[in-house]
């Protein structure tokens, strides 16, 4: 083998060990963190009185948000400001659906549910789910959320989780959006969909 041969396989071996050195420090053979522990198994009915499980926020992306119906505010006020974020996603807001969880079974009925989103502009597509206390109860649990009711008789309110829980088309929790920013949900939407 002449030198320069020799000096070139040299200077090949070098670039691999420092190419191998910058892999592993910038973690390319890192395994990927689990998903973080939230959602999981639920068993609702959507606004037409549909049974529907976890299954359904397979296959596209959800912005997974609890509230109810009597909601003076902050509920009406999410499910425009996802619709604003939708509409401003454009082509890549085509496969987000938007995905409302009722905390007020006793009132938030499949008719009350399918009223109120229609009301509220939902796009076609929107979900919204209730059920039983017990299954509502289970799907709370499930997403780590909050609901208590606040006041007595029919005019009682419900404290609920304002976070928007964005799950993937596997339907894995990915990262919660605000739920009052769309400009912010759209950023964090385009990154998820990117990976980053």
């Amino acid at each position: 083998m002449t030198r320069s041969r020799a000096l070139i396989w040299a200077l090949v071996g070098i670039g691999l060990v420092i190419t191998l050195v910058l892999a592993f420090q910038t973690g390319a053979f890192r395994p990927r963190p689990a998903p973080a522990d939230v959602g999981g198994p639920f068993a609702l009915v959507d606004q037409s009185g549909r049974p529907v499980t976890q299954e359904v926020l397979k296959g596209q992306w959800s912005a997974v948000f609890f509230g109810f119906t009597y909601c003076p505010d902050i509920c009406p006020g999410t499910l425009q400001t996802l619709v604003r974020a939708r509409d401003q996603l454009g082509p890549l807001g085509r496969d987000v659906r938007i995905v409302f969880i009722s905390v007020d079974p006793g009132r938030d009925t499949p008719r009350a549910i399918s009223d109120w989103l229609a009301a509220n502009g939902a796009p076609a597509g929107t979900l919204g789910l209730t059920g039983t206390q017990a299954q509502v109860d289970a799907a709370v649990k499930a997403y780590r959320a909050v609901a208590i009711k606040q006041g007595e008789g029919s005019d009682y309110l419900m404290d609920h989780s304002t976070v928007v829980y964005l799950m993937d088309p596997r339907g894995r929790f990915v990262r919660p959006l605000p739920h009052n920013l769309a400009d912010e949900i759209v950023t964090q939407i385009t990154a998820a969909k990117r990976g980053d």
